[in-house]
């Protein structure tokens, strides 16, 4: 099995960018296992939480796994606002 890929976007993940990231998210969540590493994500709103949840389906229906890694704090506290903290695949620490 090979490791999965990463996919960092960079910069606010709010609702003015989220359209031009939904398709490239779709796309490589379809393509295999994926890390979705936050860690240059400098704002996020709740169209951040609708790109991951969209991207955790596909990965779903295509059968692949997606995790995410180094969420900033401001979107953990937005989950846990919508009360969907534990529906989000967090990386464990190594």
């Amino acid at each position: 099995m090979s490791d999965p890929a990463v996919f960092a976007p960079e910069g606010a993940l709010t609702m003015q960018r989220a359209p031009a990231l939904l398709a490239e998210g779709q796309r490589r969540a379809r393509a295999g296992d994926l890390v979705v590493d936050l860690a240059a994500v400098s704002a996020a709103d709740s169209a951040a939480l609708a790109l991951i949840l969209d991207w955790m389906r596909c990965a779903r229906a295509a059968g692949h796994a997606l995790v995410l890694r180094n969420p900033p704090a401001g979107l953990a506290s937005l989950a846990a606002l919508y009360d969907i903290d534990g529906l989000l695949p967090l990386e464990r620490a190594a």
